[in-house]
């Protein structure tokens, strides 16, 4: 492996999606990964759609630039296995609640006086120091309770509903990637390491508000909690006569060319229009007035007549659009691939440019156990110790391919 994080070993005792994408992530920037999975694997492995059982597209993204060690961490013996890893590893990353982390003896303390350099990453569903602190946590619940299900409906007429993507957990992955890389950065100043702690709960809170505090971040409060243009309901893309368009006129210069390009002159008199802080004011007006102007031609009319406006503005892009856009094809994002078991894939690159160490898609995402036995060795077994790990179920290889 190559990369800027090139030389780090990263344990990965995660499962589904933040923590394994928070690992992945580390990985791309060239960092030694190692996932260990239960026997049966990450469950994420046997989602849809998929070529081949426990090989799902959801595995091929998340679990890219890993190897794949399996242990039954219900025996003893597999659990000495993890301590003899972090005892040489740089991060240990783990979404188990902190009460589970300690029976099994792999909690920060335990592990830190085997290994005072370890960054142990927890991601967790709430903060250790609340009473909430044992519950289990998926995406759907944190949205519900972060509040952040409830926005669409503060619109006139809204209902709550989830974002149509796993925005929590992959919010909460790079939020403790770059929680991990920080605590990376004074492990080699210091030799130190120290434990991370990552809450969903929390961390979607934090993020949300920023747009939603508005008044009440102010002590008395300035006004209600809540962003008004945020939550409209006309804010989305604005009608085509056959189609959409995104088009946002937010600084005055900007406001005063959509006028002149959409004929609407008479918009730059408009008092609730005439600044950028009078359109704060009344955002249900002016995105209203602007479909108003919007509707009356097609989308690739309006993109040639703000081609030249300098107004930010583009059109609505399905996702599959996404597989033939130009740009995207450009700037190679779309990278195609032989994966050795699941043939020819279509992968996503990472957005990240680096001109000196860019991350890379190095290893394909790993088969069940299929580094088993490479890592038991490098962490020090002999063959005989590992024959009696694997045929006493402590640890698992991978089924031979045909």
């Amino acid at each position: 492996m190559t990369g800027a994080l090139a030389g780090k070993r990263i344990i990965d005792l995660s499962t589904v999606i933040a923590g394994p994408l928070c690992a992945r992530i580390l990985g791309d920037y060239g960092a030694d990964v190692i996932k260990v999975e239960p026997p049966g694997g990450d469950p994420l492995r046997i989602a849809v759609p998929a070529r081949s059982r426990k090989m799902s597209a959801y595995h091929l993204l998340l679990n890219r630039n890993k190897r794949s060690l399996a242990l039954d961490l219900k025996k003893r013996d597999a659990i000495d296995v993890v301590r003899r890893l972090a005892a040489g590893a740089d991060v240990l990353i783990h979404n188990m609640r902190p009460r589970a982390l300690e029976r099994l003896g792999l909690d920060y303390e335990s592990l830190n006086r085997a290994n005072p350099k370890l960054v142990c990453t927890n991601i967790i569903g709430f903060g250790r120091h609340g009473p909430y602190r044992d519950r289990p946590a998926y995406d759907d619940l944190i949205q519900a309770m972060s509040g952040i299900a409830s926005l669409a409906a503060r619109g006139k007429n809204g209902v709550p509903r989830y974002l149509p993507l796993n925005a929590v957990d992959r919010l909460t992955a790079v939020t403790a990637a770059h929680a991990t890389l920080a605590a990376l950065v004074r492990q080699e100043r210091t030799g130190r390491g120290q434990e991370v702690e990552v809450p969903m709960y929390e961390n979607a809170i934090e993020f949300m508000l920023g747009d939603h505090m508005t008044g009440a971040l102010y002590d008395p409060p300035l006004g209600n909690i809540g962003n008004a243009r945020a939550v409209s309901p006309a804010r989305r893309p604005f009608p085509t006569k056959n189609g959409a368009i995104c088009v946002i006129p937010f600084t005055d210069k900007h406001w005063l060319k959509f006028c002149e390009v959409t004929g609407r002159t008479d918009y730059q008199s408009d008092a609730r229009f005439s600044s950028q802080e009078a359109r704060a004011k009344n955002p249900e007006a002016v995105l209203d007035a602007m479909a108003a102007v919007l509707e009356t031609r097609s989308t690739a009319e309006w993109l040639e007549l703000f081609a030249s406006s300098e107004i930010p503005h583009g059109p609505l892009h399905t996702l599959e659009d996404l597989l033939k856009d130009a740009h995207l094809k450009e700037v190679g994002f779309f990278v195609r691939r032989r994966h050795p078991t699941e043939g020819d894939m279509v992968v996503p690159r990472p957005a990240v440019w680096m001109s000196e160490t860019p991350p890379s898609l190095a290893r394909d995402a790993p088969i069940e156990g299929a580094a088993t036995r490479e890592i038991l060795r490098e962490s020090g077994y002999d063959d005989a110790e590992i024959e009696r790990l694997i045929i006493s179920g402590v640890a698992i290889e991978a089924a031979p391919q045909p």
